[in-house]
């Protein structure tokens, strides 16, 4: 795969620093790194960018976490390797990214779930970590980015 945009980085700066604000606003959520990489990494496998599934396994293993839970994180419903919290954030992730031809997207159900695991500020980080990955995931299908490039 090649890269269509041959020079990202001579765009305007004001968007990377709305992208650097976006890191901040998230990681002053509380969450731990490893459950954001995970759902990082889920989001950008349905999404099938990737760029960002290995950007989302070389976060999960900076974060500590093991290629045991990152390898079988396409699979989390079968899967012995993940808490409840963990679950109710990748269904989250999973609602909110499957919004397409008439899907549920986030149901009562998932949203009772997640809110009986984390507070509304974390709710608040785990959702904009889902948004920005869905971001980054469209504009680096559209872009081409192939796996193991960095941006910035």
């Amino acid at each position: 795969m090649e890269n269509r945009l041959k020079n990202k980085n001579t765009g305007n700066p004001d968007v990377w620093t709305a992208i650097q604000h976006l890191h901040k606003a998230i990681a002053a959520g509380g969450v731990d790194p490893k459950l954001l990489a995970l759902v990082h990494l889920r989001v950008s496998q349905i999404n099938a960018c990737s760029a960002c599934v290995h950007a989302g396994a070389a976060g999960g293993k900076k974060a500590g976490d093991t290629d045991e839970r990152l390898h079988n994180v396409a699979a989390w419903r079968e899967a012995p390797f993940y808490t409840d919290a963990e679950r109710a954030a990748l269904a989250l992730a999973e609602g909110a990214t499957r919004l397409q031809d008439g899907a549920e997207g986030v149901t009562d159900a998932i949203w009772a779930e997640v809110d009986a695991h984390f507070t509304e500020e974390e709710i608040g980080a785990i959702n904009l970590e889902i948004a920005l990955t869905n971001f980054f995931n469209r504009i680096n299908r559209t872009i081409k980015e192939p796996a193991g490039r960095v941006w910035g």
